[in-house]
């Protein structure tokens, strides 16, 4: 690793920058720096940028009365989420995929890769959600 490298990733673990920040000066390092980016379904014509948030709404009825959630996830921070993934000790990582596997979910977290989520977010700009039941909707989509 070189010495630019290492002094920005120390500026984010002094908290001197963000998460994004250190992306953006790492990328610059390497030639790649995050431009504007294209989706997938803006490829094929439709003329849409790329979504920044991922978003969950939840309107439901209960027998204690109305329960709304609204959750906005920046894309950055899945983006930032993925390359820390890198940082996690190996038996850590076994006891993660150890618990998501008992809890029905059988998933290798050291799977998820950078180069990996870039499909993975094009893809979810295509992705809507909606459930509704009687006393429920649930929507999850990209903006």
């Amino acid at each position: 690793m070189n010495n630019d490298r290492r002094t920005v990733l120390q500026m984010l673990s002094d908290g001197k920058i963000n998460a994004d920040e250190a992306e953006r000066l790492l990328g610059a390092m390497d030639g790649s720096g995050p431009g504007p980016r294209v989706s997938e379904g803006a490829s094929t014509g439709r003329n849409r940028p790329a979504p920044k948030y991922l978003r969950v709404s939840v309107d439901a009825t209960d027998g204690d009365g109305p329960t709304k959630v609204n959750i906005r996830v920046p894309m950055a921070l899945l983006r930032a989420g993925v390359r820390l993934t890198s940082l996690i000790p190996p038996n850590a990582r076994d006891q993660v995929n150890a618990e998501l596997a008992k809890n029905g979910m059988p998933f290798d977290i050291s799977q998820l890769k950078p180069e990996n989520l870039e499909d993975l977010i094009a893809h979810l700009d295509d992705l809507t959600v909606d459930v509704d039941a009687q006393d429920a909707k649930v929507r999850i989509y990209c903006e």
